[in-house]
């Protein structure tokens, strides 16, 4: 029930009635029975500095950010993590008496899976699959879990090259090099984990996959084959790894456990991920 003392939480974005940040957050909140409730805020983007004022003025307690404003909020917050000054992008920011603070929870929740696993990462070498934003988050986790080596690869090489220098001044100081897509056939083979970052395969092209299937059968056994994307569930890029051996992990479980992340920063206190996998699973049909 929402009374006048209801603490305010939200997502924001351009457009935002996609997200599906509100399914699993007010699934939590209604799970811990805490007084407050989580909205979707439509901003665009000359308005952005006009709405966090406002985020101000009403005592918004914290908000997680989507396209088009991850890089834009930036310049309005007093403290920046220093994840998120390295991937370049915020979509967390919590209220501090100083002002806004904000992370990235997309490292972390990138990471909740792969640290489950009882692997020693300073022997594994990293593929990434495209070079954009969400690469940069699977490069700063990587780089915190201490792996050998990242190779991103792209098809277009300045792209490439301007991604690599983009790193240089970071304090994580990622072990990348950048490699142009024709060269997979060479990599995929000394890859321990393969990250797919580019949109091919994602709803409604579901028939898609980023490598075919003679480069995926050159992959390591028991590799682990690991999908941003989360619908469908599972990906054909999953399917085909699956089929090949490798440990499939699917975007959905990225999603959950950055939304877990945030919701423990804005109220100190564990979120429940089970709850908020389940309520986005019967959301998308999943929870067979």
């Amino acid at each position: 029930m929402i009374t006048g003392a209801t603490q305010l939480l939200g997502v924001i974005g351009h457009p935002v009635e996609h997200s599906l940040s509100p399914i699993m957050h007010n699934a939590a909140i209604a799970q811990l029975g805490v007084n407050y409730v989580y909205l979707p805020f439509p901003i665009e983007p000359d308005q952005l500095e006009t709405a966090i004022a406002g985020f101000s003025a009403i005592g918004l307690r914290g908000f997680n950010i989507t396209l088009p404003h991850k890089q834009a909020i930036i310049p309005l917050l007093t403290e920046v993590s220093e994840a998120a000054q390295a991937v370049g992008a915020v979509n967390t920011v919590w209220r501090t008496d100083a002002g806004w603070s904000g992370c990235n929870t997309d490292v972390t929740g990138f990471l909740a899976p792969l640290k489950s696993m009882d692997r020693d990462w300073s022997q594994t070498i990293v593929l990434v699959l495209g070079n954009g934003g969400a690469a940069r988050a699977v490069v700063a986790g990587c780089s915190q879990l201490g792996c050998a080596a990242i190779w991103v690869v792209g098809r277009n090489q300045a792209k490439l090259e301007a991604f690599q220098q983009s790193w240089l001044a970071s304090p994580l100081q990622p072990k990348l090099s950048v490699h142009l897509w024709d060269t997979l056939s060479e990599r995929i083979p000394q890859a321990g984990l393969i990250v797919n970052t580019t949109p091919i395969g994602m709803h409604p092209h579901i028939d898609a996959s980023p490598l075919g299937p003679s480069l995926l059968a050159q992959m390591q056994p028991a590799a682990i084959a690991y999908d941003l994307i989360y619908t469908p569930n599972p990906t054909q890029f999953l399917r085909q790894a699956d089929a090949q051996g490798a440990i499939p992990i699917d975007g959905l479980e990225m999603l959950v456990r950055q939304g877990a992340a945030a919701l423990e920063i804005w109220l100190q206190r564990s979120a429940p991920v089970d709850i908020m996998r389940r309520s986005l699973k019967q959301q998308l049909g999943l929870d067979s």
